[in-house]
């Protein structure tokens, strides 16, 4: 094991043992094609399956129907963007999201603009929030889709999904909200009940990496989505491909087990979170880019002006596993492009890091990383010539 405090949970969590357990038998005993109906090792696979959409159903509060296995929220945000784009062509080709969404939907919308769309990107404040009266401009009568991150997995600051939903559907627009970061973290069953598609990740509450979901609000209806991948007509039709039957399970172990403590683990994450958040601000001119009063309970992103933000990662790595925001920007050398639409200098973007904490974050952890942080901080600015001139 590493020496290392681990506080990159937003990058993902370990799987649990319980979820690895749970998958092991469809690997080597029960492993057959739930596809193959004429005997009984596909029955048996057809049927864990089932078994295990109907768990995740049961926990999420939403139709067995409305979910569709992918690969990850990578795969379920080009599944869903480019499956509303090629349904809704003929209405329009307007589509509106903002600039502090995952990459993953900003590349996506870039490739759409590639492709004869038009994507407006919504500003946001100082607290990492888009402004309702903005997003009410912008919508038009071509809009086809709105797609606004639900809990930024930078900053932890979660969006008003409800004023958002009452505007984007009052304009005959289709909502869809990356969810991804929300899972087993604060409470969503509202949010599915709001938004007309949504998206999951294993990797992110415990489970196996190369499993996720999409959530269709109507998917027997008008919003179901046009063969992403073809072949074989699994899915509805929707995604071709054998079904992971292990991972699927392991999916629906993972997402069971997050229900089980749901509130006791998000009450004991908000005090670690405020007890990380608090000790990190007396460290002198350290700024909190963590600002909405609903935010993720596990998350805190703190920036320290006088400090050279590539220096400091090198520097911690030896003892904290720390990031600079989204483990899919890792090898940018740009500042975090959430932080910039929100408003803080790229100097001081460059010298912010964020911590989020898991199952396994302890009180003694979040004492350690404060004071090693503190400390290595204190003796990069002594190396800084313009930290003895800031006055």
């Amino acid at each position: 094991m590493y020496s290392q405090l681990y506080f990159d949970y937003n990058a993902t969590t370990p799987c649990a043992k319980e979820v690895v357990n749970s998958m092991l038998p469809h690997f080597h005993e029960d492993f057959g094609n739930p596809s193959s109906s004429h005997h009984p090792y596909g029955w048996l696979a057809k049927s864990a399956v089932e078994d295990a959409t109907m768990a995740i159903a049961k926990n999420l509060g939403v139709p067995q129907n409305s979910l569709i296995y992918t690969s990850g929220s990578t795969e379920s945000i080009n599944m869903v963007l480019k499956g509303i784009a090629r349904k809704m062509r003929s209405k329009g080709k307007h589509i509106i999201t903002t600039k502090a969404e995952h990459k993953a939907v900003l590349d996506t919308c870039a490739f759409l603009e590639k492709e004869g769309f038009e994507v407006s990107y919504l500003d946001i404040g100082a607290d990492g929030l888009i402004s309702l009266p903005t997003l009410n401009k912008m919508l038009r009568s071509d809009t086809i889709l709105v797609s606004i991150l639900y809990a930024n997995n930078e900053t932890g600051n979660v969006q008003p999904l409800a004023e958002i939903a009452k505007l984007t559907h009052e304009n005959g627009s289709l909502l869809f909200s990356d969810t991804t970061q929300a899972l087993g973290k604060i409470d969503i069953t509202e949010v599915l009940g709001l938004v007309d598609f949504a998206c999951f990740s294993a990797h992110k509450v415990y489970g196996p990496k190369g499993i996720g979901l999409v959530f269709i609000k109507d998917n027997d209806g008008s919003d179901n989505l046009p063969s992403f991948i073809q072949g074989g007509g699994q899915q509805k039709g929707q995604r071709g491909g054998t079904i992971n039957t292990p991972l699927i399970v392991g999916l629906a172990k993972a997402i069971d087990l997050a229900y089980q403590n749901f509130e006791e683990e998000k009450q004991r994450l908000e005090v670690l979170r405020d007890k990380l958040e608090a000790g990190l601000l007396e460290i002198e001119m350290a700024v909190s880019n963590s600002k909405t009063s609903k935010r993720l309970p596990n998350t805190v992103h703190v920036s320290f002006p006088f400090v050279d933000g590539s220096n400091l990662l090198t520097a911690l790595s030896a003892q904290i596993a720390v990031s600079n925001g989204s483990a899919c920007n890792s090898a940018s050398i740009e500042p975090s492009h959430v932080l910039l639409a929100m408003g803080v200098e790229r100097s001081l973007a460059y010298a912010s890091l964020r911590f989020s904490m898991g199952r396994f974050t302890t009180e003694d952890e979040v004492e350690k990383a404060i004071e090693i942080v503190t400390n290595e901080i204190a003796k990069q600015r002594e190396a800084n010539i313009l930290w003895d001139r800031r006055t």
